[in-house]
């Protein structure tokens, strides 16, 4: 079985992190990212991270060439628009091929202008005054003609508005407002058997341009659309475009983009895994959509991983409350714990339960994850037993953690603290 080196780039973006989390499971998949030397989250993420310059910069080739010979990679899956586009222009220096489409599709569609020219006669774009003199209708929108996630843009009521918007760059173009509900449609295409998928999602909350809630909507028109465009321009592999309505309801083109989107997560856990099928579509593998039907809406908000110095050899663990929690299987620390038997780590149930021990082991399958179990009665003290030194204890007890801190020094969590002991580096 072929394994294929993919380098996301950048790693830390809302697009990069979607394709680790669509990828990193994957087993021909071994995933690399560079990024800019600034505080992201790829390093968190992301076990073989390596900075690169901008690719505004000179040095940027050479450096991403350095990383491509270095760790022989087969892909580079672009994660954000701008280099979408250094890429597709350089890509006869670049040591390594692309997930993406063709370099015309890229600029076409990296302009909102030259996207709504090309567009103009194939599905309703907006009304865009290239004359400023013919807007007779407030108020307007304004935004940049080369951007991306809602950066920069503005609603302007009135003249004076606009003026003063437009003196602050010359890059703008002014639109017609559209007051409706805003759409994201995801679709995948074969560059040979045309459009496989497509399936729409209300954007029903958005902060910084990010869909922080959505819902899976299907509109035949969407479809319509979907088809309109991939018939107009080469899309190879995933794809999006957006929508919104006008005052008549009519839905109108607000931008197309040949790359993965940050919450294609919603049509993934349905079963459409956008970034291995593109990496499929570019080897000319063949390829089939299979999709769970599911009423589904996504919710996002910010996740947390940590960098940290513990070091440990040894976890000890409490049962009752802990690894057994409102009377099941505490989901985040059984993680952890197998976690530690993925890196060798000696596990040591300690416990003061009352009851027949064997038969809650066994009732939740857990009789053989530990090396060890202590059982110890309800008048002693879990320290006298504890003779690891390179270890970690984990209990619900404030009492029996601080006992343990001071009398062993070393490092106790409750249930709220696993986090920080997780490691999810690929």
């Amino acid at each position: 079985m072929k394994i294929y080196n993919i380098l996301i780039f950048p790693g830390g973006t809302e697009i990069g992190l979607e394709i680790y989390k669509a990828l990193y499971q994957c087993k021909d998949v071994k995933l690399f990212s560079v990024g800019e030397n600034f505080n992201n989250h790829a390093p968190y993420v992301f076990k073989n991270y390596t900075i690169v310059d901008s690719v505004y910069t000179s040095t940027w080739i050479q450096q991403l060439n350095d990383v491509i010979d270095l760790y022989k990679i087969d892909y580079i899956f672009p994660a954000h628009d701008d280099v979408i586009i250094a890429l597709s222009k350089n890509c006869s220096k670049i040591n390594a091929k692309f997930i993406t489409s063709p370099i015309e599709t890229c600029l076409i569609t990296r302009s909102k202008s030259r996207t709504y020219d090309f567009f103009h006669d194939i599905v309703p774009t907006p009304t865009m005054y290239k004359d400023l003199n013919i807007i007779t209708k407030f108020p307007v929108f304004v935004k940049p003609d080369v951007g991306q996630g809602s950066q920069d843009t503005h609603i302007c009521h009135n003249k004076q508005e606009l003026s003063c918007v437009l003196s602050n760059n010359e890059d703008y173009i002014v639109l017609e407002y559209l007051p409706g509900l805003e759409y994201t449609i995801d679709c995948f295409s074969d560059r040979e058997c045309g459009l496989l998928f497509c399936k729409g999602r209300l954007r029903s909350r958005i902060r910084n341009g990010i869909t922080m809630n959505c819902i899976v909507n299907d509109n035949p028109i969407f479809i319509e659309y979907a088809t309109k465009i991939s018939n107009k321009l080469l899309l190879y592999g995933a794809w999006f475009f957006q929508l919104k309505q006008d005052f008549d309801g009519v839905f109108k083109l607000l931008e197309i983009a040949p790359r993965i989107a940050g919450t294609m997560t919603l049509n993934r856990v349905l079963g459409v895994n956008f970034s291995l099928l593109s990496l499929y579509e570019q080897e000319r593998l063949p390829i089939n959509i299979l999709t769970n039907k599911i009423d589904i809406i996504l919710d996002r908000a910010l996740t947390n991983h940590y960098k940290c110095d513990i070091q440990y050899d040894c976890v000890y663990v409490d049962l009752d409350d802990t690894l057994i929690l409102n009377n099941g299987i505490n989901l985040n620390l059984i993680k952890f714990l197998y976690q530690c038997v993925n890196k060798e780590k000696r596990l040591i149930l300690i416990t003061k339960h009352n009851y027949n021990l064997t038969k809650i082991l066994m009732k939740y399958r857990i009789e053989n994850l530990f090396d060890e179990i202590i059982w110890v009665k309800e008048d002693e003290n879990k320290v006298d037993y504890m003779n690891e030194s390179n270890a970690i204890f984990i209990d619900d007890s404030f009492s029996e953690r601080y006992n343990v801190h001071e009398v062993k020094q070393i490092m106790t969590f409750d249930c709220s603290m696993i986090e920080i002991l997780m490691e999810e580096l690929f």
